[in-house]
């Protein structure tokens, strides 16, 4: 099997709009929430959200073009400029064979939803007469960002969208490292985008009981593990990573962030919402990815935990970290604390967040728990406050989603 290594990122977040911004927010333990500007959430039961603050897409496409584009499709093509700028890339000078060899997966868990109800906003306030916009349908669909990556960069190598909720992007940076070490590409972007801080998505999820109400206080709403959280925080923007093959990233001189080594799917097959008690498919997706990458569990430094601050699946997955790490200190952070919930970009984001923290040896924190819950197993080591540095040799990033989908990828600080 062929060595995959990351050799180029990109982020569009609620922390900042590049790559340096966003790592410098999350160093300081910023929170992104703050109150919803999308639209009027006086009527919903949650009036803050973690959105994407002063992005312009004009830096990236023609003014004439992003009408095209749904906001979703726009943080893709955003996040994955950065990406192959940071690589060193320059598909423009490749022959079109060598791009048969370069790839796309990109990652969603609503896809074009704010384009969704506005086009049925319009068809329903109207006199029934079917006026759609043309670009309703390309705007709408999941697959979308990644066929405008391709077509942006005329890449012809394999190109799809992965859709398992808030396990998303996680599983697309899983398909992405499969693809190369199988030998059907040399390069992938992979990634996720979400744009979700919508009437539907927010009055859905409240329905659900899904996010927080703590409207008195928002940029604290976000608590994983406290004994007081109730609920997530939506997030949206997007994260990208080029993916290669080792042996074509050092003939071409590329920098190099870390090494994927091995990568963990599982189902809990357990609940439509709800995590398996016991955290099975978490506990699954862990022992998969150290078994693939031929490592022990005392090896692991730092687990970037899905956490999304919800009452029953913040306990379910320190349950399954206890599980197959027992007493040893691997650190535990959730950086949704900061972020909110990206949904199917969550796993993107927090993938950047694991390959930095190699990078830079330092652990991020979680912010705003003050109180662990008493139901969290004993011994332990939840890093909170402040970050920890320290060397950091491989890291665990697990996701997990509405329908029991996990996912779970681990890196490791590069060694030729």
């Amino acid at each position: 099997m062929k060595r995959v290594v990351i050799t180029g990122l990109g982020a569009i977040t609620p922390l900042g709009n590049s790559v340096n911004e966003f790592w410098d927010n999350i160093i300081a333990g910023k929170s992104a929430a703050g109150p919803i500007t999308k639209f009027d959430s006086s009527k919903f039961k949650t009036h803050f959200a973690c959105e994407v603050k002063d992005f312009n897409i004009e830096a990236y496409i023609d003014k004439k073009e992003v009408k095209k584009y749904d906001l979703f499709t726009q943080y893709a093509i955003a996040a994955s400029d950065q990406a192959i700028k940071d690589a060193g890339l320059d598909f423009t000078t490749m022959e079109e064979t060598e791009r048969y060899k370069v790839g796309v997966i990109w990652a969603t868990g609503n896809g074009g939803i704010s384009t969704f109800e506005s086009q049925l906003k319009e068809f329903n306030g109207g006199d029934g007469t079917p006026r759609f916009s043309p670009y309703f349908i390309p705007k709408m669909i999941v697959d979308i960002a990644a066929g405008v990556i391709s077509i942006r960069h005329q890449l012809h190598g394999p190109n799809y969208c992965t859709v398992s909720a808030c396990a998303s992007s996680n599983t697309a940076i899983i398909n992405a490292f499969d693809t190369i070490r199988l030998g059907k590409a040399d390069i992938m972007i992979a990634g996720g985008s979400e744009a979700a801080i919508t009437e539907g998505s927010v009055g859905g999820f409240n329905s659900a009981q899904a996010l927080s109400k703590n409207n008195e206080n928002p940029l604290q709403a976000s608590r994983p593990f406290d004994k007081e959280r109730d609920g997530f925080v939506m997030g949206e923007g997007a994260g990208a990573l080029i993916l290669e093959d080792l042996e074509h990233a050092v003939k071409r001189g590329a920098t190099i962030y870390a090494e994927l080594v091995g990568s963990g799917m599982a189902a809990d097959a357990y609940h439509l919402t709800g995590t398996h008690p016991q955290g099975l498919g978490a506990v699954l997706g862990m022992r998969y990815a150290m078994e693939e990458a031929g490592i022990e569990a005392n090896e692991v430094t730092y687990i970037n935990a899905h956490a999304t601050s919800t009452g029953i699946g913040d306990i379910s997955e320190l349950v399954g970290i206890k599980n197959v790490f027992g007493d040893l200190p691997v650190a535990i952070t959730g950086t949704k604390s900061m972020t909110g919930h990206l949904l199917g970009a969550a796993g993107a984001i927090e993938s950047i967040i694991s390959i930095l923290s190699i990078k830079n040896d330092v652990i991020p924190a979680t912010i705003n728990t003050q109180n662990l819950d008493d139901e969290i197993p004993e011994g332990l080591n939840i890093v909170l406050g402040q970050p920890i540095y320290q060397t950091v040799n491989y890291v665990l990033n697990n996701t997990f989603g509405f329908g029991g989908h996990t996912a779970t990828s681990l890196f490791k600080k590069y060694t030729p």
